[in-house]
């Protein structure tokens, strides 16, 4: 199987399971688990919490001590064992604690697919925004699947469909792996100092935090906030749907299109978009204005994440990648979603709309940033 299509497949498989667990999570704690929204909140919060360690600290160790298509195999099977753990367990400390368990393990996978896609960026020149459009296909088909089996049945399919995503997780991981990765890239001794001092990853991982970590109300309630808004589960997957169409259609053509732009004109450009998206949807509680909203998931979410992975390709060393990628999973997807979470839960409790508004104002600081990064020329 040829590199491409290889990363394609995985992309695929794992953005699945994505597809489920980030969007209907919160809601199957609510309606399976008989948690409130603040409750599920902190559950959540808790795994983003041990998934900003294990992506900082253990995803980079265990990339030395395991080439990447170890891992690929070692991962998808871990994961999908602790994940029926969820199932007889019913108390908030034991399901926060399977939650923490599960996020040591299963959010690696992220940064270890997207560690495997610049490396094979380099060794064979697989195109990123063609393999990664297949994970966005994934995530899409995840979202309508579990849209029309709660809408048949209930919320509880949610765990049943997320089970058989990670079964093809699993089958997709134990396809013969590209022999770029058959080999250990060991970081760098002193990886961690050796990329904060790379020209320019202080301030792109600052605005990579605050614009990604700003999706944690979207990703976390924005099920629950379409129900609020009278909208069918069997709905509600389409709905989130327009988001990663957009994003499919981005990465389609991303490679092309920004092959020459500036690091620092696309987070300007991804940093504005996303507080212009999230306070229209705090300020404007429709169903309409939601929709039109979902467009801006490719400027939001697919710029940003394409931005930051262009810049990794550019500028941060072949062996500091799988650090790097562990920083920025931690930091950018983890960390700041898990207080960002924490803090949205509260004001989702006062007012749906505020915790919106809320993440708008947090991303603020990014459009600063990316600012200065243009002035000074970083990237």
């Amino acid at each position: 199987m040829k590199p491409q299509a290889w990363l394609s497949i995985n992309f695929f498989a794992f953005f699945f399971t994505w597809g489920v667990f980030l969007p209907y999570w919160t809601g199957w704690l609510v309606f399976e688990k008989d948690l409130s929204v603040a409750a599920a909140s902190s559950i959540i919060a808790a795994g983003l919490f041990a998934r900003s360690f294990s992506t900082l600290f253990l995803f980079p160790e265990l990339s030395k001590r395991f080439s990447l298509a170890v891992l690929m195999k070692l991962l998808p099977v871990i994961s999908t064992g602790l994940l029926l753990l969820f199932i007889p367990i019913d108390s908030f400390i034991g399901l926060t604690l399977v939650m923490i368990l599960f996020s040591l393990f299963y959010p690696n996978i992220l940064p270890m697919m997207e560690s495997n896609a610049s490396l094979l960026m380099r060794t064979d020149h697989i195109h990123y925004g063609r393999s990664r459009s297949w994970g966005s296909v994934g995530y899409t088909v995840g979202l309508i699947v579990v849209g029309i089996v709660t809408g048949i049945w209930t919320e509880s399919a949610i765990m049943g469909v997320m089970f058989a995503g990670s079964l093809l997780m699993v089958a997709a991981a134990f396809q013969q792996a590209p022999g770029a990765l058959q080999e250990r890239v060991s970081p760098q001794r002193g990886g961690y100092k050796a990329v904060f001092k790379t020209h320019g990853f202080l301030i792109v991982m600052t605005i990579c935090i605050l614009i990604q970590g700003a999706h944690a109300a979207y990703y976390n309630y924005g099920f629950i906030y379409l129900q609020e808004l009278n909208v069918s589960n069997g709905y509600i997957g389409f709905i989130l749907n327009i988001a990663v169409l957009s994003e499919i259609l981005f990465f389609t053509f991303a490679d092309r299109l920004l092959k020459n732009t500036p690091v620092s004109t696309m987070f300007v450009i991804a940093s504005v978009a996303a507080v212009i998206r999230w306070v229209a949807v705090g300020l404007f509680p429709a169903l309409w204005i939601f929709l039109i909203t979902q467009l801006f998931h490719s400027l939001t979410f697919g710029l940003a994440h394409y931005t930051f992975i262009r810049y990794l390709y550019r500028t941060v060393e072949k062996p500091l990648i799988p650090t790097a990628q562990g920083v920025y999973a931690s930091l950018g997807m983890g960390l700041s979603a898990a207080v960002l979470t924490q803090i949205g839960g509260v004001l989702y409790d006062v007012s749906s709309g505020l915790a919106f508004i809320g993440m708008g104002i947090a991303v603020i600081p990014a459009i600063a940033l990316s600012l200065v990064m243009h002035r000074k020329k970083i990237a």
